[in-house]
């Protein structure tokens, strides 16, 4: 299965949507507090060119926020890059 990461805050009713979405496809993944790490909010925006959160990358692959990712899922694409 590939490497999930997912770049969040605590407050982010966005995130806990994509925490949702991941889970429920029993996806595990890292999730990283930029909230609590502000260091890895510069890491974030490097990586993905956002300064949005969530910021969600499957192995180094940028998906972008939930509402990217959701419509992916919509699609029936998104279970092909998890692996699933």
């Amino acid at each position: 299965m590939p490497q999930v990461t997912m770049y969040a805050t605590m407050v982010c009713p966005y995130c806990r949507r994509a925490k949702r979405l991941l889970t429920h496809k029993g996806v595990v993944f890292d999730e990283i507090l930029i909230d609590r790490d502000p260091a890895q909010r510069q890491i974030m925006v490097e990586r993905s060119r956002r300064h949005t959160v969530p910021q969600i990358f499957i192995d180094d692959q940028a998906i972008g926020g939930y509402d990217d990712m959701a419509r992916l899922d919509e699609r029936g694409e998104l279970d092909a890059l998890l692996g699933l």
